[in-house]
């Protein structure tokens, strides 16, 4: 008769070896995922200045690239329940961040992202709440991105940190496409280099002055702003 420590050793095994196609999968999804958004990030990577802006003459000269990129994601699931939230908050990011860059490249050089206006049927939409992306067969607006597949999905206010908001006065972009198994370091990072920029907060005891980036989204930053702020 088995003793006790070989049943155990027998059961562990055997769980073991049940879970392994669980880890499996789970490596490969993320193996897919860093897949899909390699050609991003190798943009990023290359046409980032040194101050953390996107040089769009450098990004133009590839905008096939990026196009390319756009293109492969119209065959993606974003519901795929093998994704984590962090997978999913990160594959919508990238989405939005490379949309909002190949639109500016559309109409390079201009001065401001919202002297856009693309055509649509029937007429002219903002650069907000045009179509601009296609996913998994539906099309995407910026707006709809951020306000339904970020906000109100996740409910995290520093997806706002991570957003390419193509504006003077919004967050340097992330030099990389965002990860879902490093997305909250790299929210983090841009939080805290944003707060801590005195192009956009003047933190100095007595005074503190903040950026418009927290009125426009109170809502969501809330007391979640004090914390940041520490």
């Amino acid at each position: 008769m088995p003793t006790v420590s070989r049943l155990l050793y027998r059961f562990l095994g055997g769980l073991f070896l049940f879970m392994l196609p669980c880890f499996a999968a789970q490596a490969d999804d993320n193996n897919a995922l860093e897949l899909l958004h390699e050609p991003w990030n190798a943009l990023l990577m290359q046409h980032s200045t040194l101050d953390g802006h996107v040089d769009y003459q450098g990004m133009l000269e590839e905008e096939d690239k990026l196009l390319d990129y756009l293109l492969s994601l119209r065959k993606v699931n974003p519901r795929n329940p093998a994704w984590s939230s962090n997978d999913a908050k990160a594959f919508w990011l990238n989405t939005y961040n490379a949309a909002a860059t190949y639109l500016v490249l559309q109409y390079y050089p201009i001065s401001s992202i919202n002297d856009i206006r693309v055509k649509t049927v029937g007429g002219q939409k903002s650069p907000w709440d045009a179509p601009v992306v296609e996913v998994g067969g539906q099309s995407y607006s910026l707006n709809q991105i951020e306000r339904q597949m970020l906000t109100a999905q996740f409910h995290d206010p520093r997806v706002h940190f991570g957003l390419l908001y193509t504006a003077a006065s919004a967050p340097a972009p992330l030099a990389e496409a965002y990860d879902g198994t490093r997305i909250n370091q790299q929210l983090d990072a841009q939080a805290r280099r944003f707060i801590n920029d005195p192009t956009f907060n003047q933190l100095a005891s007595g005074q503190v002055q903040v950026s418009g980036l927290f009125d426009a989204y109170s809502a969501e930053f809330g007391t979640e702003t004090a914390s940041l702020l520490s």
